[in-house]
């Protein structure tokens, strides 16, 4: 069996035409291909407005400085890579981390808790895990009963939704973000979007992408203004056109990744591998994301992930808890930052790791992948 790797992009003919079509164009970047895939994303998500950015941490970064004042503090997730809460410190304000549910998602239930305790919480930065979507309902009860501003990272949840509500709608938020990584739904090599339904928070990102500078009137065209302390966050046309023709394949991936999760789901019933919620077709299965209880066994997570690497299966581990990082343990952010207890994802981190998820994976691909960890743990299991 040859190296089966966590994840990899799927690019055909047409992606590769679609880029050499704007390689022999006139414009490489600041042409029609991004205000194109703009309009796509915002039709596809149901949003008014969407902005194209050079990574999904760029994104974070223009919808925090768009959000949060200095010292907001910031109910956020330990179980997401390191750019949601970064984010929050780009903008000089404070993230306060909340424990997450059996499925990977934050705890709304506890950042209730939190937000009944503490008046200085101004946002709530909300990751929809594996592509599990955030319950809207939820969302919205406390967007307005306690006035606060939501981004969702949808980072991972590109088709996912939640009783009709599609990922990047903003329906209960102030805007979402999405990654078009290589190992995400589709990608853009790297590349990012956030979409509202907000005119002036699009506005202000806008400026905010391109330098802070206001464009210059046509009769002026050599004038401008710096309006924000902006950046160079643009996404080229050759982007936008891989972007464009892999969007149009957005359906067919996800009902393969659909798939490939029930299929799973169904080969590790009544076993003692897990997955960390039951098949939903309403999820867009960025990742499959299983539990082991490796107290059973006598052998450990790290262990168990080396020997699949040495009979080919690539692993990965979603997510090393972000309030455990050296980084953000040495921050001194008050008196009551660090002290939460996070139980949930702590016995989460010591049984949870993902397996290969994309859409060329093969049934047969997968029938090794979960034998082989099955033989592995039996081999393995302590006597009663």
């Amino acid at each position: 069996m040859n190296f089966i790797p966590y994840a990899k992009q799927d690019i055909d003919e047409d992606d590769i035409s679609s880029v050499c079509e704007v390689l022999r164009s006139a414009f490489l970047t600041g042409g029609e291909k991004v205000q194109a895939f703009e309009d796509a994303l915002s039709g596809y998500c149901g949003a008014k407005y969407c902005l194209v950015v050079s990574s999904g941490t760029a994104a974070l970064h223009l919808c925090a400085l768009a959000l949060l004042n200095q010292n907001d503090e910031v109910l956020t997730t330990p179980n997401s890579f390191v750019s949601t809460s970064n984010a929050v410190l780009y903008a000089r304000a404070k993230p306060k981390f909340v424990d997450i549910c059996e499925d990977g998602n934050i705890n709304l239930t506890l950042c209730e808790t939190e937000l009944k305790k503490n008046k200085n919480i101004k946002a709530l930065f909300g990751v929809h895990f594996s592509g599990n979507s955030l319950n809207q309902e939820k969302l919205k009860y406390l967007k307005e009963k306690y006035n606060i501003k939501i981004l969702e990272d949808c980072a991972h949840s590109l088709g996912a939704s939640f009783k009709g509500t599609k990922a990047g709608s903003c329906k209960n938020s102030e805007c979402s973000i999405f990654s078009f990584h290589p190992v995400k739904h589709i990608t853009t090599g790297e590349g990012g979007a956030i979409t509202t339904n907000s005119k002036k928070l699009y506005e202000k990102m806008k400026l905010l992408r391109s330098h802070g500078i206001s464009p210059a009137k046509s009769e002026t065209f050599w004038t401008y203004d710096m309006l924000y302390l902006g950046f160079n966050y643009r996404l080229s046309d050759i982007s936008c056109a891989l972007g464009l023709s892999q969007l149009k394949k957005i359906e067919t991936f996800l009902e393969k990744r659909r798939l490939l999760a029930k299929l799973y789901n169904e080969l590790f019933l009544n076993t003692c591998v897990k997955p960390i919620y039951k098949y939903t077709p309403n999820s867009s299965y960025h990742l499959f994301v299983v539990r082991v209880d490796f107290r059973k066994f006598n052998i450990k997570k790290e262990e168990l992930l080396l020997l699949l690497r040495a009979k080919n299966i690539g692993t990965q581990v979603h997510y090393n808890p972000i309030n455990k990082q050296k980084y953000y343990k040495e921050l001194d952010l008050g008196e009551d930052y660090g002290k939460e207890k996070t139980p949930t994802m702590d016995m989460y981190n010591s049984q949870a790791f993902s397996l290969p998820m994309y859409t060329k994976l093969s049934v047969e691909e997968q029938k090794y992948i979960v034998k082989t960890i099955l033989d592995i743990l039996q081999k393995n299991q302590r006597n009663a």
